[in-house]
């Protein structure tokens, strides 16, 4: 597998409004060191903001992590949307789509996408308000659709949600939905894997790319090996970055979620990079990287 300099981890938010203390950026040299937050602005990022940062301000040959799903279930029933001729046949076509469609919306926001006359019939939008088409005919449970990726995680003890559920602290599909209009607007200036192949590295600039991580599976795994799942302190933090091999962080007293997420994923990035089963997980085909797209590290 080839090298990379710099591993950025990125704890998205798909929540209402401009800016977001929901949102997280940490990087961790491959030299070595404690991983580092990026200061946020006062109020916190905007998902433009982070966008310009990836367009512009991205260091040359890194590894980008970010916390949402880059597609949608697809695979189960061969379309993101069955019954809806519209429905798009591949992950960018996706992208283009809720782009288009909240085209409107401010910050990257993706109102519209779910409250599409047709679309919304397939996402559970509260308790009350499930779309008619958020399962498929015979489910054997009510979460949702998922797609091979999820399968994967839930394979190595995570508890992924489907991108379909709109509904809880633990949802992932309104993050999912404003990043995948992110995608398709960076198209051309960073490729997303497994939809795009990783690039060359180059001498000088270029050479980064993007994956989509889920934290719960960094946690997961450095758990397994003696770290504690939920991070209260820095305190907590630091003994997990120690499970990494990885320095500690010179900060102490309470640790936000979203920092927490954010500086042990660029650690956990760093570590697990070099391993080249990360990127060919057993599961994934060509054709499911082009419709569906994989969560780096899930096996």
């Amino acid at each position: 597998m080839r090298e990379f300099d710099h591993f950025v981890a990125i704890d998205w938010s798909g929540a209402k409004g401009e800016r977001h203390r929901g949102i997280a950026i940490a990087i961790a040299e491959a030299g070595g060191g404690a991983p580092v937050l990026v200061d946020p602005p006062k109020r916190g990022f905007s998902r433009p903001e982070v966008m310009e940062i990836l367009r512009d301000d991205l260091p040359a040959n890194s590894l980008v992590g970010i916390d949402l799903g880059i597609s949608l279930p697809f695979n189960d029933c061969g379309a993101f949307f069955p019954g809806w001729e519209g429905s798009p046949k591949s992950a960018k076509r996706l992208w283009a789509l809720i782009d288009e469609i909240c085209e409107g919306d401010p910050h990257l926001g993706a109102h519209s996408f779910i409250q599409h006359t047709e679309l919304a019939r397939y996402f559970r939008h509260s308790k009350e308000h499930v779309g008619d088409r958020f399962l498929l005919p015979g489910a054997v449970t009510r979460e949702g659709r998922f797609r091979e990726a999820e399968t994967a995680q839930r394979a190595q003890k995570c508890r992924p949600v489907s991108n379909f559920n709109l509904v809880g602290a633990a949802q992932v599909g309104k993050s999912s939905l404003t990043g995948m209009r992110m995608l398709h607007q960076l198209r051309g200036d960073l490729p997303v894997w497994p939809v795009d192949p990783v690039p060359e590295k180059r001498l000088t600039n270029g050479g980064s790319m993007l994956v989509e991580i889920y934290t719960g599976l960094a946690s997961k795994e450095t758990a397994a090996l003696g770290a504690r799942t939920k991070l209260l302190t820095y305190a907590d933090l630091n003994a997990a970055l120690n499970v990494l091999e990885c320095p500690p962080v010179d900060r102490t007293g309470e640790v936000d979620d979203h920092s927490s997420d954010a500086l042990l994923t660029a650690a956990w990035l760093r570590k697990v990079a070099p391993q080249q089963r990360r990127w060919e997980p057993k599961c994934l085909t060509a054709e499911i990287a082009y419709t569906e797209g994989w969560t780096f590290g899930a096996l």
